[in-house]
């Protein structure tokens, strides 16, 4: 048996969202993503959180919890802060 077309079945997304876990696994990815970017652009710095925290005037546990994407909300500013600790700058768009 042959089949035309290119897909079968649904995509990924459209199983996260029947499964109504769409925005928070979206969410998480973002999250992950930040953690990610924000750890590789302190390693290229050869930054410690220890540095990286006085650098964005917090302490070490709230850098801790940015970088954990596990952890709770960061707010734009402290995320705007870690950017800017790190030469880099945040952009945030709505699709």
């Amino acid at each position: 048996m042959k089949f035309n077309r290119k897909h079968l079945g649904s995509s990924f997304e459209s199983w996260l969202e029947e499964e109504g876990i769409l925005d928070e696994s979206t969410n998480f990815a973002v999250k992950s993503v930040l953690a990610w970017q924000l750890a590789q652009a302190m390693k290229k710095k050869k930054l410690t959180k220890q540095q990286m925290a006085a650098a964005m005037n917090t302490s070490r546990a709230q850098l801790d919890r940015v970088l954990d994407p596990k952890s709770g909300n960061a707010t734009l500013e402290t995320l705007q802060r870690a950017a800017q600790a790190v030469g880099r700058k945040l952009k945030v768009e709505l699709v």
